[in-house]
């Protein structure tokens, strides 16, 4: 069902889309010049579990959930196609798939960056003899020449969450996909390229920097995909897609899809989008978006930043000749965890979670342990609750679910401060679980730092509205777009964070005891 806001009275004036898919929902927002949001819709995402630790979701049943929430949003807001003058796409990064070029039919279901069926192979990999030959290799290049591009393949450790070992598994395990590169027929594609695909009935196969330099697989230095990585992969290069700007013209969907043609003005990864709809322009800008997963992004500016501990580097947007840097630090299981709590039913509606963790002074010991870890790529960390006592209530398990996320926070943050070299400057949080107070709260405490937290929350469907804007000329430069933030609420620092130290010390210490489940 589509859950959409409708706003009568129409002016026959231009409008951008800006259309977010993510991990649990697809979620289109039409705006004006005043980026207010003039109707929106959402559906749910499907995903599919066909084994244990497999995650997918069925290509046609996103299809069609992108298309349906497209057209639902521009009839809640009163318009026809033809008042549409772009459309700027957000997706959720590093799930994939591959398809043969002459039929355009898929070898597979899209592979979820949150699927773990390459953990295997992951931790073999992690373990050989020839990863540690080639962490010597480019520690001796980065030794001699200094140069920040061999710094990153000197401590290359591979995770679940990467493409590139996930494609591996692909080429390993599915004869007809391995078949069809080896006569230069297989393409591959993360969401967005698929959706161009789609929409353009196959004449555009492309992606953007920002998708691209997500997957592990692309050399954000040169500006390439990696042809070490996929010859040590045995993955073809045949297979990839051309990289375009972010902010660009990608052509328009076919006239049957919409009844006219929408120009594309716009494809980017949804954590850069978010940045860019945070208006986040400058270095030492962060940005904080707490939704199925959490992310913290710093704009890095011209510069590329590799480091050992848990940061990677990120194109966040090319536009013409201007390439922005951003270091990224991650965590997953913020809104799937929450979610989950609600699905066995320690809470009815989400709303209520503030109130539960705040009816209680603290959790009475008892900690909640996400499937994450900083500093170690586990991907047998067990998710736990650990200190349960007879009189442990629902209010103690919900606040001990709130409290992991501000730990975790805290620690991102504190490696961001201790290993990216650019005093920080304006932090803006978004997504769903930023509309908690309490996580907000906490969170501001433990950095002792404000946060602002913007009146929109979508900021990935915002930042592809905006990129594609300025791709289109519908919004004239970055100042403009500055002018269009909306500020809701400020969140500043109330308690000492030392306040905290014995509870997120006991956390520390129940993540420990869940390391390599």
């Amino acid at each position: 069902m589509p859950c959409g806001q409708q706003e009568s009275g129409a002016a026959p004036a231009r409008y951008v889309v800006g259309v977010d898919v993510g991990s649990t929902v697809v979620k289109c927002h039409v705006y004006d010049r005043a980026a207010a949001v003039r109707g929106s819709s959402c559906r749910k995402v499907e995903s599919l579990y066909p084994r244990p630790g497999w995650v997918e979701l069925e290509p046609e049943v996103l299809w069609s959930q992108f298309v349906g929430v497209i057209k639902e949003a521009v009839q809640a807001a009163g318009l026809h196609m033809r008042q549409i003058a772009g459309l700027g796409i957000s997706t959720q990064r590093s799930t994939f798939i591959t398809w043969h070029k002459r039929t355009g039919k898929p070898f597979h279901n899209f592979i979820s960056w949150q699927d773990l069926r390459s953990a295997e192979l992951v931790n073999s990999w992690n373990k050989s003899l020839l990863l540690k030959v080639v962490h010597v290799i480019f520690t001796v290049l980065h030794f001699l020449t200094g140069n920040d591009r061999y710094l990153a393949p000197s401590f290359l450790t591979f995770s679940t969450q990467q493409t590139s070992m996930k494609l591996s598994w692909v080429f390993k395990n599915i004869h007809e996909a391995e078949e069809a590169a080896k006569k230069n027929n297989c393409c591959f594609g993360t969401v967005d390229t698929w959706l161009l695909y789609k929409l353009t009935k196959g004449s555009v196969y492309a992606t953007d920097y920002s998708n691209a330099s997500a997957t592990g697989i692309f050399e954000p230095f040169m500006k390439c995909w990696n042809p070490a990585l996929c010859y040590l992969l045995s993955i073809p290069m045949s297979v990839y897609p051309p990289v375009k700007d972010t902010s660009f013209n990608f052509g328009s969907a076919d006239s049957e899809i919409f009844g006219v043609p929408i120009p594309i003005m716009a494809v980017v990864a949804d954590q850069q989008s978010a940045m860019f709809g945070e208006c986040c322009f400058h270095p030492g800008d962060v940005k904080l978006t707490m939704g199925t997963g959490g992310f913290w992004n710093v704009n890095t500016g011209e510069r590329l930043f590799a480091s050992r501990t848990g940061l990677y580097p990120l194109i966040g947007w090319k536009i013409g000749e201007e390439v922005v840097y951003l270091t990224e630090g991650c965590m997953s299981d913020i809104g799937t965890a929450i979610k989950w709590a609600q699905d066995i039913n320690l809470f009815t509606d989400v709303d209520e979670t503030e109130k539960m963790a705040r009816s209680i002074v603290d959790s009475q010991g008892v900690c909640f342990v996400p499937g994450f870890q900083v500093s170690v790529n586990d991907p047998y960390l067990c998710a736990s609750f650990m200190g349960l006592k007879p009189s442990t209530t629902r209010n103690h398990l919900v606040r001990a679910i709130l409290e992991s996320v501000a730990f975790r926070n805290k620690q991102l943050y504190d490696i961001i401060v201790k290993k990216v070299r650019i005093p920080l400057q304006t932090i803006r949080a978004d997504g769903g679980v930023s509309n908690n107070s309490f996580v907000m709260q906490m969170t501001s405490d433990l950095i002792n730092k404000k946060i602002e937290k913007p009146a929109n929350a979508d900021m990935s469907s915002l930042g592809a509205a905006f990129l594609a804007g300025l791709a289109s000329g519908f919004w004239t430069d970055k100042e403009q777009l500055k002018k269009l933030r909306r500020i809701e609420a400020v969140f500043e620092p109330h308690k000492d964070s030392e306040e905290y130290k014995p509870a997120m010390d006991t956390w520390l210490q129940a993540m420990k005891c869940s390391l390599h489940w």
